[in-house]
């Protein structure tokens, strides 16, 4: 017997869809059926199930597994409760422009028995909502109610071509337990579908004139500047940028990156920020913005300087899904970033190009690019140096430059097969600077604001990495204190032991909620509360910390340990890149900082 639960099921593995992270619930009972049709026909399911005992955890999976695959991934939860149960995960891969299909069973409509599938326990009643959806519809770029069987994988394969055509993003497909529950004809079953002829849309490219405006204005500039955050998300796109900045001597900067953009090692590479000031932007008299969110923070004094030239080029230039963003810019190019790097490339790499570009002009910006570079690259290294903070807490610096390197002594590929999760938040700039990252695809973060992503992440791209033949030697997470709890821990862990992705999970922990106490800051510098510990502010967990490895522990059988001096990092780094490696469990290293409490 089919149903509309077999025709759901059969659309997702025949669009490649291997993977699907689930919550059980009353809604659901024509899909566990169908899994055992499956299991009983076939010895296993198509389509691997992955049951998350948290909705979050299993939609952070599925972006984890998507950025990783560039494939989307299937999310199943239950209801209405089931859907606020996603949470935060909702912003990130709306903000992080990750194809994701979130499929959300609905209470029956009908308490009448005639009426398979019709309202029998009493949660159904109070889970019947007028309008479900609508809790996750702005962050989505598409929502449909599936209303029956035989056009159900339609509906599927609509909302897949919609998810991975840019900007990507998540999509949200719901149906009433009476829908799933109806029988489908075997012929409609088998009925074949042309996959081929659902294709995605194509990012477009720079249309001539804007490309000629650019490459002008590229061929003239003193100082050309080329900021980025996103570009990464396709890792086509980093040799691509990598090549267009050698080419002119153009300098690359990152601002709040979410991705690997550009090669640590670049000589053009001179710099990352999260909302400081970029002091480079009063000298840049041609600046371009490569699908990017957030260039500079006014309120911070920081602005291009006047007559700049300003070129945004971005899949969704306008954030059309934002309340208020603006740039003042010449051109607003709304274009596939690979496509529109390998425009520019074409259109200045040749000797006609060549010709127009004086020597001298291209050794002058060298220069100053160099000087730049070198004054960053020193200022790292310097910090490294520094080994500890007040009473012996280790810097973060030293911990991430210690971790980068326990990692490359202990992997077979020396660090390069390594997939970095960074959820560091008020530690993002020293992460992002210190971990050096150099492969395409490297580092991954959720795009988004909301905590509790990465270790959920880790799962997923743990499964992602099989899935796509990365061949990882490892996955290493790195988070704050309070973002490992927003993670559901007890939940994750489990979930990496049940389904044996084991990866390493180092904690920052300051002790509380330290993005909380710098945005009064940021308002109030000399303020009552300028000299208040975290505790009085209320965004400290001490003074007796949560035990972080020991939830994993309990959850997962991690293994893990407590650092709160310098001198300990290094050894017990080591000897946690080990576990996961040789003995393939979960580890934890719970690194104590200054705290915000003192």
């Amino acid at each position: 017997m089919y149903t509309t639960a077999s025709m759901i099921f059969k659309a997702l593995v025949d669009a490649g869809i291997t993977h699907a992270f689930v919550n059980w619930g009353n809604d659901h009972p024509a899909f566990l059926e169908d899994l055992e049709r499956e299991r009983v026909e076939h010895g296993k399911t198509p389509l691997e199930i992955v049951t998350c005992p948290h909705e979050m955890v299993a939609l952070s999976a599925a972006q984890g597994y998507a950025q990783v695959t560039g494939k989307p991934a299937a999310v199943i939860v239950h209801v209405d409760v089931g859907t606020q149960g996603l949470g935060g995960a909702v912003h990130n891969v709306d903000r992080g422009h990750t194809p994701v299909l979130i499929f959300a069973g609905h209470a029956p409509h009908s308490s009448d028995r005639r009426l398979k599938g019709t309202k029998n326990e009493w949660p159904m009643w109070h889970q019947d909502v007028p309008d479900q959806p609508s809790i996750v519809r702005q962050y989505m770029r598409y929502t449909a109610q599936i209303q029956s069987g035989k056009n159900a994988r339609q509906i599927v394969l609509r909302a897949l071509q919609i998810a991975t055509s840019h900007p990507k993003g998540p999509v949200y497909l719901w149906a009433r337990r009476e829908t799933t529950e109806e029988e489908v004809d075997e012929s409609i079953f088998n009925e074949k579908v042309e996959f081929s002829k659902w294709p995605s849309v194509q990012g477009g490219g720079l249309p001539d004139s804007a490309l000629n405006t650019i490459v002008d204005a590229l061929l003239t500039a003193q100082f050309p500047l080329i900021i980025t955050a996103n570009a990464g998300r396709n890792p086509a796109t980093v040799p691509l940028l990598a090549q267009l900045s050698a080419l002119l001597a153009i300098g690359v900067y990152t601002s709040c990156p979410m991705s690997m953009c550009i090669p640590w090692t670049h000589p053009h590479y001179i710099g990352t920020a999260f909302g400081g000031k970029n002091d480079l932007l009063q000298h840049a008299d041609v600046i371009i913005l490569l699908e990017l969110d957030v260039g500079w923070v006014e309120a911070a004094g920081n602005a291009p300087q006047p007559g700049a030239r300003v070129f945004v080029v971005d899949s969704d230039p306008l954030k059309m899904n934002w309340g208020w963003q603006h740039v003042d810019a010449e051109l607003l190019c709304k274009a596939d970033a690979e496509t529109a790097l390998a425009q520019l490339v074409g259109a200045l790499d040749g000797p006609a190009v060549n010709a127009k570009v004086a020597s001298d002009v291209v050794a002058s910006r060298q220069g100053r690019l160099k000087e730049l570079r070198a004054a960053w690259v020193a200022a790292q290294e310097e910090a490294e140096a520094a080994t500890s903070l007040g009473e012996g807490s280790p810097s973060v610096p030293y911990v991430v430059s210690t971790l980068r390197q326990a990692v490359a002594a202990q992997t077979a590929s020396g660090g390069e097969k390594v997939l970095w999760v960074n959820e560091s938040i008020s530690n993002y700039p020293l992460v992002w600077a210190h971990l050096r990252p150099e492969q395409p695809g490297s580092v991954i973060a959720s795009g988004g604001t909301s905590l509790g992503y990465g270790l959920g992440a880790s799962i997923g791209a743990y499964l992602g990495g099989i899935v796509a033949k990365k061949e990882y030697d490892l996955v290493a997470y790195v988070a704050g204190d309070g973002t490992f709890l927003f993670g559901i821990p007890a939940s994750a862990f489990w979930i990496a032991r049940r389904y044996n992705t084991p990866f390493l999970t180092v904690i920052l922990n300051n002790g509380g909620w330290k993005s909380p106490k710098m945005s009064m800051m940021g308002v109030y510098p000399n303020g009552l509360g300028s000299t208040a510990s975290g505790n009085q502010l209320t965004v400290g967990f001490g003074p007796d910390l949560p035990d972080f490895s020991h939830i994993a522990a309990a959850a997962g059988r991690a293994w893990g340990k407590r650092v709160t001096k310098a001198d300990e990092v290094q050894n017990v780094l080591q000897e946690a890149v080990k576990v996961v490696l040789h003995e393939k469990r979960c580890a934890v290293v719970d690194v104590i900082l200054e705290s915000i409490n003192s």
